[in-house]
């Protein structure tokens, strides 16, 4: 059955509301095995950035990057959560209320902007964030309203290239609200579908804040500005040292001031902390081929070869291209190599039982897409389920 899982308004990096998006050759993208953890003194061991002429170490960036409270909340906006949600003993209507209020023309209209970073204080402002900032603001504004609000990692599924089957991972990170009776809501600046989904868990506000940290540094290596990259993303890893999506960024600003070994280092230390983190794979690829290392690039491009043949999303995708040239018996097949890998997703399961319909095996089809409504979390994917399932029952009485 459905859990008690809701989306008030839905979702999406490259952290997408700015999302930090990777892009690599041909990669996977489901969780894989964390290694070991990294302790906050190996941050402070990092080897130097040479920027120009200047080197640049941790000690630098201790006085260099601006550490506002993303959370703070001023007298304007509690007046505002006062106003808005007075009254309300019902923890779902505050939720509801307010969630409105920010997003509502009669309330803060909140605007969508990929670059819109932000506290929480300036994002009540001006009336423009990204998905970060949203967070920023929505935690802020939910826990002085009483709620239990916290940050929330979502990943999104991972999406090939029709030319080259390169492949685009996005990361995103939205809110979750959980309400006294267990009901758990997440809240978000810019709605994903939630077939778009591959995943999610809590950030804590410390992790949350390392993200921000990390943003400002990919802006600054965009614009080739190492030493504002360099100064923001040692204070994110100082922040999660866990998080090896910021140690591949490390390993990319160490490419760019042409610091390959340090480089190098910094994509195998993500690996050891996770090691399905395919940017760190397909970036030590590119790193080898630039130094002439063919025999370990290739051995790199065999790893992610490896992981993208385990990934049940790289398989649905290739469904999803015969289906879409009409070969339905190979689209069947790709779709039966996806639910093997993941049995659990309902997203998959009722893909491949439209498939089965479009086969005409009716009872293969109802059996899916009713194991898809029994994996469903949202109501919306359940209604749509149920009215598909529909019009298979009724091909099955037509064809009685």
């Amino acid at each position: 059955m459905a859990s008690s899982t809701m989306v008030l308004a839905g979702y999406i990096p490259r952290w997408r509301g700015r999302g930090w998006w990777f892009v690599a050759a041909a990669l996977a993208a489901l969780a894989g095995c964390a290694g070991a953890g990294v302790d906050g003194a190996a941050i402070e061991r990092l080897p130097p950035l040479r920027s120009g002429d200047t080197t640049l170490t941790v000690a630098d960036a201790a006085d260099r990057v601006p550490r506002p409270d993303l959370l703070q909340v001023d007298e304007p906006m509690r007046q505002f959560v006062a106003h808005y949600t007075a009254g309300q003993s019902n923890s779902r209507l505050r939720l509801m209320s307010l969630h409105q209020a920010v997003r509502g023309a009669g309330g803060l209209g909140l605007q969508y902007d990929p670059f819109a970073e932000g506290t929480a204080r300036e994002v009540f402002r001006r009336g423009v964030a990204n998905c970060l900032s949203y967070a920023n603001l929505f935690v802020a504004l939910a826990r002085e309203a009483g709620l239990d609000a916290s940050y929330q990692w979502v990943e999104v599924r991972p999406q090939w290239s029709r030319v080259s089957e390169r492949l685009q991972v996005g990361l995103h990170v939205n809110v979750s609200v959980r309400l006294r009776d267990g009901t758990r809501y997440m809240v978000d600046i810019d709605p994903l579908p939630s077939r778009e989904m591959a995943g999610s868990r809590e950030l804590s506000d410390r992790e949350a804040e390392a993200l921000y940290y990390n943003n400002i540094a990919m802006d600054a290596l965009g614009r080739n500005e190492l030493a504002t990259a360099w100064f923001h993303l040692v204070r994110a890893l100082q922040l999660s040292p866990a998080n090896a999506h910021l140690w591949v960024n490390l390993g990319a600003l160490y490419r760019a001031s042409g610091q390959h070994r340090e480089a190098e280092r910094s994509y195998l230390q993500a690996l050891d902390l996770d090691s399905t983190e395919y940017p760190a794979m397909t970036n030590l690829a590119v790193l080898y081929g630039l130094e002439g290392r063919e025999q370990e690039r290739q051995y790199w491009l065999g790893r992610v070869e490896t992981h993208r043949q385990m990934n049940p999303y790289y398989h649905a995708w290739q469904g999803d291209e015969a289906a879409a040239a009409g070969d339905w018996q190979a689209a069947l097949g790709h779709y039966d190599r996806a639910v093997e890998l993941l049995p659990g997703d309902g997203h998959l399961l009722f893909s491949r039982g439209l498939i089965h319909y479009r086969l005409n095996d009716l009872g293969a089809a109802a059996l899916d897409i009713e194991q898809a409504i029994d994996l469903a979390t949202l109501q919306s994917d359940i209604t749509y389920y149920q009215q598909q399932l529909e019009v298979v029952r009724k091909a099955q009485l037509a064809g009685v």
